[in-house]
């Protein structure tokens, strides 16, 4: 009896690790989605995927349920009690960065039929905030605490694109007062994607807490732990 409550034990504890992977996937690609329809100006695409938010919600539910039960049922001790609350604490931030996605595409939708050209590198964010939210969950399910100290040095690259991003907004709406208000719109996008790059290095620091049990919150990141 006591192998085969393991063995279940096991499954639960891959089953989780399965479902934040999914939760990651799908909010990987409303990222993709939200700023392919900035790109283009497709307020369809950005309509279907602010419908879509609903899944990502699902998701955050099934785990936090999916988290307690195992609580409940294992009392689990050590790195696996680490694993199921680091869980939790995941798809907030997955929850968190749908909203953004949300938030990128509520912006196509404001501007649709106006034409106006995104005149900023904002895919190239976006591609580095997939790449660092990617190599978080990475990290998180092969439990590589390397990996996730690299999501975290990799924020300072994009803040300080966000950094330039802002300043080259503020030097064209200067030179074309006209521009005003969708440059503001495209320095929104760019803190959006600066956000979702946060959420994905809070995800990193809890991984390197999970497998090393140690917390680097609110620290200079180490180059290795």
């Amino acid at each position: 009896m006591a192998q085969h409550t393991d063995r279940r034990y096991e499954e639960d504890l891959a089953r989780l690790r399965q479902l934040v992977l999914e939760m990651g996937g799908l909010v990987e690609s409303q990222i993709a989605d939200s700023v392919r329809a900035l790109a283009s100006n497709d307020a369809a695409l950005a309509r279907s995927t602010i419908e879509r938010d609903h899944e990502v919600n699902r998701y955050d539910v099934e785990i936090d349920e999916e988290c307690l039960r195992l609580l409940a049922l294992h009392q689990p001790a050590a790195r696996d009690l680490r694993l199921i609350t680091t869980g939790l604490k995941i798809t907030t931030d997955l929850e968190r960065i749908g909203d953004l996605a949300v938030n990128v595409c509520e912006r196509v939708v404001e501007r649709s039929g106006k034409g106006q050209e995104v005149r900023i590198d904002l895919p190239r964010m976006a591609d580095m905030a997939r790449g660092m939210l990617r190599e978080s969950l990475d990290a998180f399910v092969r439990e590589d605490a390397e990996l996730a100290l690299k999501v975290c040095r990799d924020d300072d690259a994009i803040d300080a694109l966000h950094g330039a991003m802002f300043r080259e907004v503020i030097g064209w709406m200067g030179a074309d007062p006209g521009a005003v208000v969708d440059g503001t719109g495209q320095i929104f996008v760019s803190k959006y994607l600066e956000r979702i790059a946060d959420h994905a290095t809070n995800i990193a620091e809890m991984v390197v807490f999970m497998v090393k049990g140690k917390s680097i919150r609110h620290l200079s990141v180490p180059t290795t732990i």
